[in-house]
């Protein structure tokens, strides 16, 4: 038994359903983390198979609902995605982001250091920080994986709003249980 699953290139796919009802495997099939054993997983109706592993990875930028953060800067954080960022473009990133308001309240600014897993920031900071690193990465795919689940209603806002511009003319795949994540879809699954 296989899978077939379908992503038309520039639109956004929602999928949404029970935990345990194969979303998060769906996402980890696209980045080709395993490949499908029967069945085809296509982007733009390219099976992903036929795709070198590097340039799907480097075409994939992905966020989840605990992003992870490492124990260095705010600018160091954001790198990670494009090694040679300027101060400029980690600037636009952030207000695309979100958070760059919230930056320039730092005594430190980016080179504030963000402590072990992000744990010197609240989680909407967090998320925004992983939406403006993935800005920074500017790839063709973007897989959001519960990317709000765990925010208050305020921080949700402000993070949907990011992720308006982090989506824009973008291949999506955003996986939620909440509908407010995926009232912009193209199609559901």
């Amino acid at each position: 038994k296989g899978i077939s699953f379908e992503v038309p290139a520039g639109s956004m796919t929602a999928l949404v359903g029970p935990s345990g009802a194969g979303k998060t495997t769906i996402s980890a099939l696209v980045s080709r983390l395993y490949d499908v054993t029967g069945g085809s997983i296509k982007v733009g109706g390219v099976d992903l198979r036929d795709l070198k592993l590097n340039s799907l990875r480097e075409a994939i930028g992905v966020v989840t609902q605990d992003a992870h953060m490492f124990h260095d800067s705010i600018a160091a954080n954001l790198r990670y995605a494009k090694a040679d960022a300027s101060e400029s473009e980690m600037i636009e990133a952030c207000k695309s982001a979100q958070i760059w308001e919230m930056i320039q309240t730092l005594p430190n600014g980016f080179e504030t250091v963000v402590g072990e897993r992000g744990h010197r920031l609240s989680g909407g900071e967090k998320q925004r920080l992983a939406i403006a690193r993935l800005l920074l990465k500017a790839p063709r795919i973007v897989i959001l994986d519960e990317a709000t689940a765990h925010l208050d209603s305020e921080n949700e806002a402000l993070v949907q709003e990011a992720l308006s511009s982090a989506l824009r003319n973008r291949t999506s795949i955003v996986i939620a249980h909440r509908l407010s994540t995926v009232r912009a879809a193209d199609q559901d699954r």
